[in-house]
Order: structure tokens, then C-alpha cells, then sequence
């Protein structure tokens, strides 16, 4: 015979899920003005040739600009899609599988994305 608290201990908080709750969060609000740039940059060179846009990456602010959207954009997505897996996969070796799978996608897909910003930007 256990009282509720008794029960309760050790069973509460993991201490865990606040720091990924504050990075999605933190994430998220990171993406809103550098979506909003990144519209109004391709609106503003709605038209222009590939010279223009090579030119354009090739300047520091908007290629800044741009590694810092595939970054944040890949690390908000990892860690969204990390909450669903963790939530809806129940056998665990398929939820590590997913989820190892996931990181190393989310970090490919990044890698490559600021690799062709930086392509662009250097040759430009």
C-alpha cells in the first residue's frame, strides 16, 4: 500500500522535453522573418535570369541569410518529425531506426543545401 505521492515518485517529470519543446519553439520563431525574406527575395526576382540570382546569392547578406534558412529550416523539421515518430512508433527498434534515420536526413539534406549556397556564393 503506496500513498498517491509515494506512487507519483520517480514516475513524474523525466526532466527531459522542456529543451526540445524550447528549441522547436525557438526555431519556429527564427523562421518567420527569414521566410518572410526569403518570399519577398524570390517575389523581388521573379523574372530575372540565372546570372541575376547567381549574383544575388553571391553577395554576403542573402547567402547569410540563406545558409541560416536551410540550417534552422532542417533542425525545426528534425525535430518535429521527432515528436511524431516518438508518438506514433511503439516498437522500439523501429523508433530508433526512425529516428537515426531522420537526424541523418535532416543533416544530409542540410549539408548539401549549404553546400550549394556556398557553391554559389564563392563562384558568384
Amino acid at each position: 500500500m503506496r500513498s498517491p505521492l509515494g506512487r507519483a515518485i520517480g514516475l513524474g517529470s523525466a526532466k527531459e522535453g522542456v529543451e526540445h519543446w524550447w528549441q522547436q519553439r525557438l526555431t519556429a520563431i527564427a523562421l518567420v522573418p527569414l521566410g518572410l525574406w526569403f518570399v519577398a527575395a524570390l517575389l523581388a526576382h521573379v523574372g530575372g535570369g540565372y546570372d541575376q540570382a547567381v549574383a544575388w546569392l553571391g553577395r554576403p547578406i542573402p547567402a547569410i541569410a540563406m545558409v541560416l534558412l536551410i540550417a534552422v529550416t532542417f533542425h525545426h523539421t528534425a525535430l518535429g518529425v521527432q515528436v511524431v515518430v516518438e508518438d506514433y512508433v511503439h516498437q522500439e527498434w523501429v523508433k530508433l531506426g526512425a529516428l537515426i534515420a531522420l537526424r541523418f536526413a535532416c543533416v544530409l539534406l542540410a549539408v548539401a543545401g549549404i553546400f550549394a549556397v556556398l557553391r554559389v556564393a564563392v563562384k558568384g
